[in-house]
């Protein structure tokens, strides 16, 4: 009965998107306050409880190993450890899909409950999350249903890929999840404000929370990706410009520019349309980074499903959004204002150049990741477009925004003045710190890029302290000082997340070696010895654990496990890690040498100072969680005040404007 069960949720959340569409548009018709208003709420919080009781189901399904549902049988196993069933809910497409779907009616209860202060702007953003969620639940209902029967039932289960069965695996899909569908509420508020005109202002603060908090959401699921591959491909990276990869870098990219944007549209009117524009194409990317993993029009590890039929429902769910926002676009954005002027040495310039190089390199990202699918569709002979492309192109962008970030935050509003700005920042001192390491990275025979990259890393860090010293005093109220503390710490992740990629394309090249027992071989000035291999199967798999001494005391295990009912192999990769870097060690096959001694294969690598990528995504993640709650406190007055009727500026929202 679960199966049934599931189905008919599934199909009745879809009925309530469609209503919560249909309602909410009736009620911002009437001013957003009438009981048609209530009714689209009413239907959101339906559609979530639907939804959410249709996931729970499924993950019920997978607990009790019940194989007559075929997705449950394709992606579990009965010797499958419990989490890894658990998890095996969003593990594959269609599950992964419900988990979408209900994200997205979260959104569209929270947009009905604490959305837009404008109650018909927030019923208009309902009523327009609630159609971008019908497409999403017909394309789940017709053409992607987790529930569907198989018969007869297998007995134990095909299992899920082994590559997935990783603790991590657990919260990534989830993190990224919230993410894009989170610029989803942000797409809703900006069609909504077009259709009713409202003013470029009002629309940015309205979207300026969701887009900070979807974004950082998506820097976390980006982050946690990266470290999955690094750690559990096997291939010693933590960013192979894959077409996945690249899938959620676009949108990632084109959110940063929003979060800015919508700061100075907020603060001085500046950017309207730009603003605008971001919210509407960055969810566009959204969806097309959901087609690309699922249509099947590329290999990936990453990629969820090879199905060209559920390809064309996305390609047309994409088709819809695109046309629809970019036409409201067309016709409305008039109505936003043209913003006031600025000088070329103030804030908004330096935002406004900063989001002009995150566009252009997103776009360069796009060309290269949908270029090799164009030349297949016009059936010219096959490219492929890798990690020369990109860092060629997309990394010198990238390097350029960081080194101008460090100093809009010290740059007036409006009026501008670089010579204050720079005496307040101390340019001249911090260039100390840089230029040693930039020699530093010289000195190491570091590529041009790496040592441009940790110049930058440096400058941003450097800018970032600088930042907290002389902002974090001249905030008097507690939502500015979070604002300007959220801000720095995100700079300063940017700064690390530059250095770590730096000294890592610096690193030494890998060695690979047929090791016996009780043999050595030297790395980075270590000594690496292998001791013993021994057998130390799990419970759905065989492995074979190596125990390898680092410099005669620490001791690395990584292992090389084989799963019988995927009948696949994979290398658990084994770290030793210290403040210089990692070890980064793998273990393969059993193999006869030509002096007759079984040996095993045995990769190292050296990742230098590797750990400041994950203290530098951890940063940004930090930072964006705390501008984001300066920014609901600095809300909260001014939505009590908007019930008052009063106009004038309160102080916490003076002071973070101040601040921000």
């Amino acid at each position: 009965m679960i199966a049934e069960i599931g189905r008919y949720l599934v199909a009745l959340a879809f009925l309530a998107c469609i209503a919560q569409t249909l309602l909410s548009w009736r009620g911002a018709d009437q001013g957003g306050r009438s009981g048609a208003a209530r009714a689209g709420a009413a239907a959101a919080e339906i559609a979530v409880i639907a939804a959410g009781a249709a996931f729970l189901l499924l993950v019920i399904s997978f607990i009790r190993s019940d194989f007559s549902i075929a997705y449950v049988a394709a992606n579990s196993h009965v010797d499958k450890p419990l989490l890894y069933k658990i998890s095996g809910a969003w593990g594959g497409h269609e599950g992964s899909m419900l988990l979408w779907c209900w994200i997205l009616a979260l959104f569209g209860l929270g947009l009905a409950r604490i959305g837009p202060k404008d109650a018909a702007l927030r019923a208009r953003a309902v009523s327009f999350q609630g159609l971008l969620s019908t497409l999403f639940f017909a394309f789940l209902a017709f053409a992607s249903n987790p529930f569907e029967r198989v018969f007869p039932a297998p007995i134990r289960g095909a299992d899920l890929n082994p590559i997935l069965q990783d603790p991590l695996l657990a919260i990534h899909p989830p993190m990224l999840y919230v993410g894009y569908v989170g610029l989803s509420a942000a797409f809703a508020i900006a069609a909504a404000g077009l259709v009713q005109r409202s003013g470029g202002r009002a629309l940015a603060g309205a979207l300026r929370p969701w887009a900070l908090g979807a974004w950082t959401s998506l820097t976390a699921g980006i982050a946690l990706g990266a470290w999955w591959a690094y750690y559990e491909l096997g291939w010693g990276g933590w960013w192979f410009w894959d077409p996945v990869e690249n899938a959620s870098f676009m949108p990632w990219l084109l959110g940063a520019a929003l979060v800015h944007s919508a700061i100075a549209t907020e603060k001085r009117g500046a950017f309207p349309g730009w603003t605008v524009f971001l919210a509407l194409i960055a969810y566009v990317l959204s969806i097309l980074g959901a087609f690309l993993v699922r249509s099947g029009v590329l290999t990936s590890v990453h990629a969820f499903a090879l199905d060209p039929e559920r390809g064309v429902w996305i390609l047309g769910m994409l088709g819809v959004s695109a046309v629809a926002g970019f036409a409201l676009f067309a016709l409305r954005a008039g109505s936003l204002g043209e913003g006031d002027g600025f000088e070329p040495t103030s804030r908004e310039a330096f935002i406004g150049a900063n989001n002009l190089l995150l566009a252009v390199t997103a776009g360069v990202v796009m060309v290269g990741t949908l270029y090799p699918l164009f030349v297949d569709i016009m059936g010219w002979p096959m490219i492929s477009v890798g990690p020369p492309y990109f860092d060629a192109s997309a990394t010198p962008l990238l390097i350029l925004a960081a080194a101008l970030m460090p100093m809009a935050a010290f740059m007036p509003w409006a009026n501008g003045g670089a010579k204050p700005g720079l005496k307040q920042m101390r340019a001249a001192f911090l260039l100390v710190p840089v230029a040693g390491v930039i020699i530093a990275f010289i000195a190491f025979g570091a590529p041009v890029l790496a040592v441009a990259a940790g110049g930058v890393g440096a400058w941003a860090l450097c800018g970032a302290a600088m930042d907290v010293g002389v902002h974090w005093k001249a905030a008097k109220v507690r939502a500015a000082r979070l604002a300007v503390t959220g801000r720095a710490l995100a700079h300063a992740g940017v700064g690390f997340i530059a250095l770590g990629g730096a000294a890592d394309a610096s690193r030494p090249p890998d060695i690979h070696r047929a090791l016996a027992p009780g043999e050595s071989m030297t790395i980075a000035g270590r000594s690496l010895t292998l001791e013993e291999v021994r057998r130390a199967d799990g419970p759905n798999f065989m492995a074979d654990r190596a125990t390898i001494r680092v410099d005669g005391r620490s001791v690395v295990r990584p292992e090389r496990r084989f799963y019988p009912a995927a009948n696949q192999t994979t290398r658990e990769v084994g770290l030793g890690s210290d403040l210089r870097g990692d070890i980064y060690l793998s273990v393969g096959e059993a193999r006869t040498r030509e002096d007759g001694v079984m040996a095993y294969e045995v990769r190292a690598a050296f990742h230098p100072l590797v750990w400041m990528l994950g203290l530098g995504a951890f940063l940004v993640v930090m930072g964006g969680g705390l501008a984001l709650t300066a920014r609901l406190m600095a809300g909260a007055p001014a939505r009590a005040r908007a019930g008052d009727g009063v106009k004038a500026a309160g102080t916490a929202d003076a002071a973070q404007a101040r601040a921000t």
